[in-house]
C-alpha cells in the first residue's frame, strides 16, 4: 500500500488536582479555546472539548506520530500554565496526576460530541467518581479502587 491511514480518537478525561472546583465558566470560557489552540498547534484536533468545576473531558484526534502519553502532557502542562497567569487568582491551579484516555469509533463521535456538551447537566446527578468508574467498567479496565480517584 503506498498511503498509510489511520483515525486515532480518543475520549480523554482528566480532573484539577484534588478534584477542587477551579474551572468555573469565565475559566472554561477561555480554556476551551485555548487547549483547541494547543491541540492544532501540536498536530491534534480537538474535535470537542467539555467538563465542569473539577474535570475536563477532550474527543481528540491524534496522529500516530504523537504518542497518547505525550499528547497529554502536552495539553496538562501548557494549560496549567497558561491558567496561572491568564487567572492569577488561580496561583495554586494544578490538574491531578494521571488521565483517562477510551478509544472512540467514527459510529460514537456525534455520542460523545453530545455527551461533552452536556457535562454540567449530567453532573447534576452523576459525581465525578461514579462517572469515571463507568467508563472504566464500560472499557472492561481493571482497577484499585484506592488508588482509583486519589
Amino acid at each position: 500500500m503506498a498511503n498509510t491511514f489511520v483515525s486515532l480518537r480518543f475520549h480523554v478525561v482528566f480532573s484539577t488536582k484534588g478534584r477542587e472546583p477551579w474551572l468555573s465558566e469565565s475559566v472554561t470560557g477561555r480554556l476551551w479555546p485555548y487547549l483547541a489552540g494547543m491541540a492544532r498547534d501540536n498536530g491534534m484536533k480537538a474535535i470537542a472539548i467539555g467538563g465542569v468545576a473539577d474535570h475536563i473531558h477532550l474527543l481528540l484526534g491524534i496522529t500516530p506520530s504523537l504518542a497518547l502519553a505525550k499528547a497529554i502532557g502536552l495539553l496538562k502542562g501548557s494549560s496549567s500554565a497558561w491558567i496561572k497567569t491568564e487567572f492569577p487568582r488561580l496561583a495554586a491551579f494544578a490538574w491531578q496526576d494521571g488521565y483517562g484516555a477510551f478509544t472512540v469509533g467514527e459510529s460514537e463521535i456525534e455520542t460523545t460530541r453530545t455527551y461533552l456538551r452536556r457535562q454540567p447537566e449530567h453532573h447534576r446527578t452523576r459525581s465525578f467518581a461514579e462517572e469515571y468508574r463507568a467508563f472504566l467498567r464500560r472499557h472492561r479496565i481493571e482497577f484499585d479502587e484506592r488508588y482509583l480517584l486519589g
